[in-house]
Order: C-alpha cells, then sequence, then structure tokens
C-alpha cells in the first residue's frame, strides 16, 4: 500500500496519513505540506492569525477592548458565521480578534448573571468559528489551544449544547491524529449530555451521530458507522432544510453526505460514487459542506478506476467552494491521483493543476 501511494496507483486517504504520520511520529499536516503557505499568499497576508495566535497564548488572560452594545456584538458574529458558510473564511478569520477581545470585554462589563451567560454563548460560538476557520485553512495545530477555550467558555452556560460541541469537535482533531477509539468515546460521552427532545437537542444528537458515524469508519468499524447513520436520518427525517442551529448544518442533505462519506471511508467507493454524484443538494446547504462533498466524491470515483470522472467532480468542488478546494490538501492528493491514473495530461487537467497551484 505504501509503495502504490507512494507511485500514485493509490490515493492517500485521511486515515493513511493519519497512521502514517503516527508511525514516523510527526503531525499529519507535516506529512501533507499543509497549510500551503505560497498559495494562501497569492491572496496577500492572512489577517487576523498573528492576533488570534497572541489570544490563544494568552490564555485566561485574554487582553480585554471597550465592547459596543451587545446588538452590535450580535451582528459582528453573524458576520462571521455568514463567511463561515459562504466559503469566505479569511473574512471570517480576519474579524475574529477583534470580536473575541471586545466579548471578553463585554464579559467585564456585565452586570447581571444573564448578560454573563449570554456573553459566553456568543464566545462558544466565537471559538466554534475560530476551530473551522483554522482547520480550513491548514493551521489545525492551534486548534487544541481553541478547543480548551471552548471548554472554559462552555462551562459557563447553562445550555449543554455548546459542551456538546466541544467534544464532537476535540473528537474530529483525534481522528485526524488516528486516535479514533478516544475519538470515539468523546462521541458516546456527548450523545448521552444532549437533553430532552427540543429542536436543538434533535439537531445536536442528529450532528453527533453523524460525527460518530465518521470517526467509526476512519476506525473501519463499518456497522457502528451505518447503525450511526440510521440513526441520523431517522432524526433528520422529519426536516426540511439544513438547520443552522449551533452553526451544525445538519438535515437531511447532510445525512446522506455522510452516509457517502462512510462507505468512502470504510464501504463501497463505487457506491459512494455513484450515489455521491446522484444526490441533489439542497439549496440552503452550506458552500464548504458541499464543497467537501465534491471533493469526497472525487476521490470516490479515482478510487473506482474513473479518473474523468474525479476530474469531473474536483470542478464541481471548485465551482461550489473555491476557497476550500483551492487549501484542502484531499484536493491535491486525488489530483495527482488522477494524473498518474491518466495516460496524458489534458488541458483540462493541467488547467485544474494551474488554479489549484500544483506541479503535475
Amino acid at each position: 500500500m505504501l509503495k502504490a501511494v507512494e507511485q500514485g496507483r493509490e490515493v492517500a486517504s485521511p486515515g493513511f496519513i493519519a497512521a502514517v504520520a503516527s508511525a514516523l511520529g510527526i503531525e499529519p499536516e507535516r506529512l501533507q505540506g499543509f497549510p500551503f503557505v505560497e498559495t494562501l499568499g497569492e491572496d496577500g497576508p492572512l489577517v487576523g492569525l498573528t492576533d488570534l495566535r497572541t489570544i490563544l497564548a494568552e490564555g485566561a488572560y485574554v487582553r480585554a477592548e471597550e465592547p459596543p452594545n451587545r446588538a452590535e456584538l450580535a451582528s459582528e458574529l453573524a458576520a462571521v458565521e455568514a463567511a463561515l458558510h459562504g466559503d469566505r473564511t479569511r473574512r471570517a478569520l480576519a474579524l475574529l480578534p477583534s470580536l473575541i477581545r471586545r466579548l471578553h470585554g463585554a464579559l467585564h462589563s456585565a452586570t447581571t448573571e444573564q448578560e454573563r451567560a449570554q456573553t459566553h454563548e456568543m464566545l462558544c460560538a466565537a471559538y466554534i468559528a475560530a476551530e473551522g476557520a483554522c482547520c480550513r485553512l491548514g493551521y489545525s495545530s492551534l486548534t487544541a489551544l481553541i478547543l480548551d477555550r471552548l471548554d472554559w467558555a462552555a462551562s459557563h452556560v447553562d445550555d449543554p449544547g455548546y459542551a456538546v460541541r466541544s467534544l464532537m469537535k476535540r473528537s474530529r482533531l483525534l481522528m485526524s491524529h488516528g486516535a479514533t477509539d478516544v475519538a470515539l468515546s468523546l462521541v458516546d460521552r456527548g450523545l448521552e449530555m444532549v437533553p430532552g427532545d427540543s429542536d436543538g437537542a434533535k439537531v445536536l444528537r442528529g450532528y453527533g451521530h453523524l460525527r460518530g458515524a465518521i470517526v467509526a469508519a476512519r476506525g473501519r468499524h463499518l456497522a457502528l458507522a451505518r447503525s450511526h447513520i440510521a440513526e441520523a436520518r431517522t432524526i433528520a427525517r422529519t426536516m426540511t432544510h439544513e438547520s443552522d442551529l449551533y452553526t451544525t448544518d445538519f438535515g437531511p442533505g447532510n445525512v446522506e453526505i455522510h452516509s457517502c462519506a462512510v462507505e468512502l471511508e470504510a464501504g463501497d467507493p463505487g457506491k459512494a460514487a455513484r450515489d455521491g454524484e446522484a444526490l441533489q443538494l439542497p439549496p440552503d446547504m452550506a458552500a464548504p459542506r458541499a464543497g467537501h462533498h465534491w471533493q469526497d466524491n472525487a476521490r470516490a470515483w479515482l478510487m473506482s478506476g474513473k479518473p474523468d470522472q474525479a476530474l469531473v467532480a474536483l470542478n464541481k468542488a471548485r465551482a461550489t467552494a473555491p476557497q476550500q478546494t483551492k487549501l484542502h490538501p484531499s484536493v491535491r492528493e486525488t489530483l495527482y491521483g488522477i494524473a498518474a491514473a491518466k495516460r496524458r495530461q489534458t488541458d483540462s487537467l493541467l488547467g485544474f493543476a494551474s488554479w489549484l497551484g500544483a506541479t503535475l
């Protein structure tokens, strides 16, 4: 398998990369050359990254800034979340440091417990956004620190949903390091914490099952992964849209995307390719979520011996979420696999490589 990956005959899947990185004693990002600093630099300096690093270094001693009123803070948070939803991750990162500092200022100026709780909830959402932005841009080395701050903020609110979100996000981080058993235990703990049957609880429970499905598939527990998908599908059956509660993007469309991803990770790549191509993605689905589906679909087609269809799927990913597609390491691995599988380099293949900044 190692030889096949080195020769481009097999795709270096995320699970494979995690295993090799663990054996070598290095971070997965180093093995992939991630983040792609030169590609990021094409659009200028990455505004906000240095400031966010400083905030994380300050830890519990964040330097607070004078806050505006709560309505303006809520508007700023909404702008960050909208940027992430619309594949404008650089914009979200640029807004986050000032927002976090001013939310800490709002904590200091709060006069009631209700105000403090509301501010902690907004901080939870801001740290969730920061984790997502860093993952997409290739700075996942910062996510452990971000999740520590999210754990702290979540401990100061009555709503357990943010603690659940933190557990699920940490399970993703552990999965990238190959620690799927621990990651699955965090998924189980998070699912146990979800209270009641409110809309928010249902969304959190469904989101937890989707996370559990991917972690189980990465750990080669196919039956468990399919069981999680079945539970999530039952929850989503009565939904008519992709929910924005807790910024989970949980809904019937996301369930079917994860079903294809499970087959890709641990089941039948051919089924993942065919089912994924046939999916009708809902119009309200977040652009990065849809783009990631087409990235996975491209890998599935390549693993099924269909490099031309893989390139078609990569172009769908590019059209749907160009910023994410250009910066995601799996896209480059898939592109190299397509180049190795095709007997000659076509204009469309070379054009995509040029756009990506990759050399074939």
